[in-house]
C-alpha cells in the first residue's frame, strides 16, 4: 500500500498492531486528539526582542531559542554575559531535581562570554553567545576527564563550538564507558523532566527538556543521542561516519551528535560540528520516497503500540506534506547480534587507551573481560557488517528515508541501575531501544523527532528517521517540515519537573 497527500490513513497497513489500526487512523486524521501541540517556550531573556532574522516567514513559528539568542547577540540586542549568567542560574537551581551536569563551568563561561564582545567577527558568528553543554568524556582544556587527569586541549568538536561563538556551560553526565543505556554513573539518577518516576535516557536530553540549555552535544553509540531525545521530547540527530570528528576511544560505533529543543537549532549546531554551513539550511525537501517500518528487529521483541503509533503519525504527516509513504519491513537480518558482538569487542580493543583503567567499577571491568573473549575468539567480524550494509543499500535503492519508532517502550523506572546486575541492565536497554543500534553498526545518519505523549507513562513518544550515507541534510529538512506541521512543546511543564 502506498500513501501520499491524498491518502493520509493507514487502515490497510499489514505491518502489525491491526487491532489498533482504526484508532491510530483517527488519531492521524486529527492529531489534536492526542496532545494539543504547543509552540516553543522561550529560553532565558533572548526572546524579549527578536530581529526579523530570528523569525520564520511562512509559518509564523519562531526559530529555535539558540538561533534566536545568536541573532540577538549578533545584532547587539542581547549581551552574551547575561545569557551565560541566566543559564548558570538555571542549571545551579535545578541541580537537586535534575543533576544533569557533572561539571558546571559558571565562572569560566562568564569570562568566555564576556570575551565574545571583543571579537571582530561577532556579527557573523553562527552560535554567538549560545549556551551549550558537552558530554563528559569529550576533552575540554583544563576540565577533568573520566578515569584520567584534566584535558590538556579541547577536542575538535569543542574547538569548533567555541570558534562559532558558543559558550560551554559545562559537562553533562555520561554512563561509565558510555556503555549503559539506563544509568549516568554511580553518583546520580537522571530523572525525566516530564515524569520524575521515569529515566531520562540521557543527561543531555534532560537538560534541554528541563529548559536549562537549548543545545547539547552528545555521543551516540548504540543510539544514546536518539534515546535521550525520544525519552525527553526533544530533537536529536546522529550524523554518519566521518561527518564530525571522532567521539573518542569508542569511535568504532560512536558519533558526535546534537540534541536541541528544535530542528532549526540542531541543524545549526550540527553545521558547526561538521564544518558544513549548508546543513543549517532546513527548507522543505523535494518529494521523498519514504518507507514506514514498524516491525522490531527481532520476533522476540515487542513494541508498545503507542510507539508504533508515533512512527505511523510521522509517516502520516509526511504523506500530508506530499511525500510518498509505503509500509514495508527493514532487512535487519542479524544486525542486533552483530552490533552486540562489535560493541563488546570494541571495548576490549580500546581499553588500553584509558589513562586510569583501575578506577573503573567491577561491573565495567567484567564487561571488558567479556569483550576480550569476544575479540580473542574473533566473534565480531567485518563481514557481518558488510552483509547488513549490502541489504540496506539494496533497500535504499527504492527509498530516500525510512521511518521507525525510536523506542519500543517508555523509558524504564528512574532507579539506581548501576547497582543492579549486568544482565538486568542489558535486558532493560535491549527491550526499550532495539531500533537505534542498526544505524551505529553501519555508520549511517539517523534522527529522533517528538511525536506526541504516551498516555500511560506520561513521557514523550518519538519517531526515528534514518537514511543512507550523506543524507543528513535530507533528514534535517524533512524533520523541520514535520516539526512545522506537528510542533511540540519544547520544554516540560515546570510543575512536572519539580514535583
Amino acid at each position: 500500500m502506498r500513501l501520499d497527500s491524498g491518502s493520509p490513513d493507514f487502515d490497510n497497513d499489514a505491518t502489525g498492531d491491526d487491532q489498533h489500526m482504526s484508532d491510530e487512523a483517527a488519531i492521524m486524521a486529527d492529531s489534536s486528539k492526542i496532545n494539543e501541540p504547543m509552540l516553543s517556550r522561550p529560553f532565558g531573556t533572548a526572546t524579549e526582542t527578536r530581529p526579523d532574522s530570528a523569525r520564520d516567514t511562512e509559518d509564523g513559528l519562531e526559530r529555535g531559542p539558540a538561533a534566536t539568542i545568536a541573532a540577538c547577540v549578533r545584532d547587539g540586542l542581547l549581551h552574551p554575559g547575561q545569557v551565560a549568567a541566566d543559564a548558570g542560574t538555571r542549571i545551579a537551581a535545578a541541580d537537586r531535581n535534575c543533576p544533569a551536569f557533572s561539571v558546571l563551568r559558571a565562572e569560566q563561561a562568564m569570562a568566555e562570554s564576556a570575551s565574545l564582545t571583543e571579537r571582530d567577527d561577532l556579527d557573523v558568528l553562527p552560535m554567538a553567545g549560545v549556551p551549550v553543554a558537552v558530554e563528559h568524556g569529550v576533552p575540554i582544556a583544563g576540565e577533568p576527564v573520566p578515569w584520567g587527569p584534566a584535558a590538556a586541549a579541547d577536542h575538535p568538536v569543542v574547538a569548533r563550538l567555541r570558534a562559532a561563538g558558543a559558550v560551554v556551560m559545562g559537562l553533562v553526565a555520561a554512563p561509565e564507558l558510555s556503555r549503559w543505556a539506563t544509568s549516568e554513573g554511580s553518583e546520580r539518577v537522571i530523572r525525566n523532566p516530564w515524569n520524575q518516576g521515569r529515566n531520562a535516557g540521557g543527561a543531555a536530553g534532560a537538560a534541554i527538556a528541563a529548559g536549562l540549555i537549548p543545545v547539547a552535544h552528545g555521543c551516540d553509540g548504540l543510539g544514546a543521542v536518539r534515546v535521550a531525545a525520544a525519552c525527553c521530547g526533544v530533537f536529536g540527530i546522529k550524523p554518519g561516519q566521518h561527518m564530525v570528528p571522532g567521539a573518542g576511544a569508542w569511535s568504532g560505533l560512536v558519533e558526535s551528535g546534537v540534541l536541541a529543543s528544535s530542528v532549526d537549532d540542531a541543524a545549526l549546531a550540527l553545521s558547526v560540528l561538521a564544518a558544513r554551513p549548508d546543513l543549517a539550511e532546513v527548507d522543505p525537501p523535494g518529494r521523498l520516497r519514504i518507507a514506514l517500518a514498524v516491525d522490531p528487529p527481532s520476533r522476540l521483541l515487542r513494541v508498545d503500540r503507542h510507539w508504533t503509533a508515533a512512527a505511523r503519525r510521522a509517516a502520516a504527516v509526511a504523506a500530508a506534506a506530499g511525500h510518498v509513504v509505503e509500509p514495508t519491513v527493514l532487512p535487519y537480518g542479524n544486525a542486533l547480534l552483530a552490533t552486540s558482538l562489535r560493541w563488546l569487542a570494541l571495548g576490549a580493543r580500546d581499553a588500553p587507551e584509558l589513562p586510569e583503567p583501575d578506577q573503573l567499577s567491577r561491573r565495567a571491568r567484567r564487561r571488558l573481560a567479556l569483550g576480550r573473549t569476544v575479540h580473542r575468539l574473533r566473534l565480531a567480524r567485518p563481514a557481518q557488517i558488510d552483509r547488513v550494509e549490502a541489504r540496506l543499500l539494496e533497500f535504499f535503492e527504492r527509498y530516500d528515508v525510512v521511518i521507525t519508532p525510536t523506542l519500543a517502550a517508555p523509558p524504564p523506572p528512574a532507579r539506581a541501575w548501576h547497582f543492579r546486575n549486568r544482565p538486568a541492565t542489558l535486558l532493560a536497554g535491549a527491550r526499550f531501544a532495539p531500533f537505534t543500534p542498526l544505524w551505529n553498526l553501519v555508520g549511517w545518519p539517523a534522527a529522533s523527532i517528538p511525536m506526541g505523549m504516551h498516555p500511560g507513562s506520561e513521557t514523550p513518544v518519538a519517531a526515528q528517521l534514518a537514511g543512507p550515507p550523506g543524507s543528513e541534510s535530507t533528514l534535517l529538512r524533512l524533520s523541520a517540515q514535520l516539526e512545522t506541521r506537528y510542533p511540540w512543546q519544547r520544554t516540560a511543564p515546570e510543575g512536572r519537573f519539580i514535583r
